[in-house]
Order: structure tokens, then sequence, then C-alpha cells
């Protein structure tokens, strides 16, 4: 299937959605933790986390436009400057997924898609506990992407909590049952398919010769 342009710019609403959704493979499934200035806990799914740098030790993520629908996790970052981010996996996936869901400012997706809050070394915002990869970040930076009035939510390295046998820094997300999304809906295991090397030109493989 081939779509030019002005086709995928005619798709339905929703088609569109998934299709784009999809086209960047599978992304990272995370909770994002927030409360609120009357201190009523939000908990959102988002599949838009990514890495920034390591010095300083920096995470984004994207906030769909705010004109659209109330966007309660960006109002409450820009009001605590406080958040986390809760790394899903298998055994609760279907709650993360229905946090999804427009649920009114007062009303905490903890409760209401059977999650655990869990507050860590005096860090203002709520883990999830049911989480075993936890980060706390404090709001750094927004920027603004007018095509399609998105946000880039920028913030700091804080806290970091981890299993242990992951202290050697080789980090093997499917040993916690990790979670990706693809799309809008679709949920997938990971696997570790090897750890290879840091990539020097001088050793790398001549894969003409392998492949013949």
């Amino acid at each position: 299937m081939v779509y030019l342009k002005h086709e995928i710019e005619e798709l339905p609403r929703v088609k569109k959605l998934k299709l784009i959704n999809a086209l960047s493979g599978i992304k990272p499934a995370n909770l994002i933790g927030t409360v609120s200035e009357k201190g009523i806990p939000n908990l959102a799914i988002f599949s838009s986390v990514f890495h920034l740098g390591s010095n300083p030790a920096l995470m984004g993520f994207i906030v769909r436009p705010t004109s659209e629908a109330p966007r309660h996790t960006y109002a409450n970052i820009c009001k605590t400057e406080y958040f986390t981010i809760n790394h899903v996996n298998s055994s609760f996936y279907r709650n993360a997924h229905y946090t999804s869901a427009k649920f009114p400012e007062s009303i905490s997706e903890f409760d209401s898609c059977g999650l655990t809050e869990s507050y860590e070394a005096n860090f203002l915002a709520p883990f999830v506990k049911e989480s075993s990869f936890k980060i706390g970040l404090k709001f750094e930076e927004r920027i603004e992407i007018k095509k399609n009035n998105t946000i880039l939510v920028i913030g700091e390295v804080h806290y970091i909590n981890i299993p242990d046998q992951f202290d050697n820094n080789e980090i093997d997300l499917s040993e916690i049952n990790g979670v990706g999304i693809s799309g809008l809906n679709s949920y997938y295991e990971l696997k570790l398919l090897d750890r290879l090397p840091y990539a020097r030109v001088h050793e790398v493989p001549n894969f003409n010769l392998e492949n013949i």
C-alpha cells in the first residue's frame, strides 16, 4: 500500500492517527505522574518519552495541542515543576492503557485504573508502585513546535529507582517484562536480541562477505 501526501491528508481521522502513530515503530510505554496544586494526583500514558542527554541527564516528551482537550499532565508540570516517568510492564499494561481516557481533573487515574501511588525520597510527584523502573524529574524547558502546536517538555533527572540487578549499567528491559506501544493501542513485549560492542570504524565486520 502506497500513500502520497494528498492521500495521507485525505485519510479518515482515526485511520490517519493509527497509521502515522505506528510509522516510527515500537515506542516505550511510560506513565507520567504529576500532582495538581490542589493535591490531586494525575497519571497518563505516553509513548513519546525519549532521552535527550546524559550530562546533564535530560529526558523529554511531547504534549499534544492543549487547545484540543485539557492536558492535566502539562498543566500540573507548569504549576509544580515536578513529574515522574514510570515504565509500564506486562503485569499492568491494561491498567496503564486506560489512563488515556479523558477523566475530569478532580478524578485520580490511580484510583480509576487500579494503580498505586508511591511517594519516594520526598519527591513531590507520585510514582507508580507497580512499576519497577521509576524516574523523578524537574521541569527545565519547553519548546513549542509551531507546525502542529505540540510542545516538547524537557525535564532533568533528579531521582532514579531501578532493580538492583541493573547496577552494573547493563539494563535489560525484557527482564522486567517491559512493554512497548505501536500506534494508539497495540502493546508489545520486549526481548533482548543481542549486546553489540561500541561501534568503531576499524572493527566494522565485512557484511558483504558474511552474506555470501
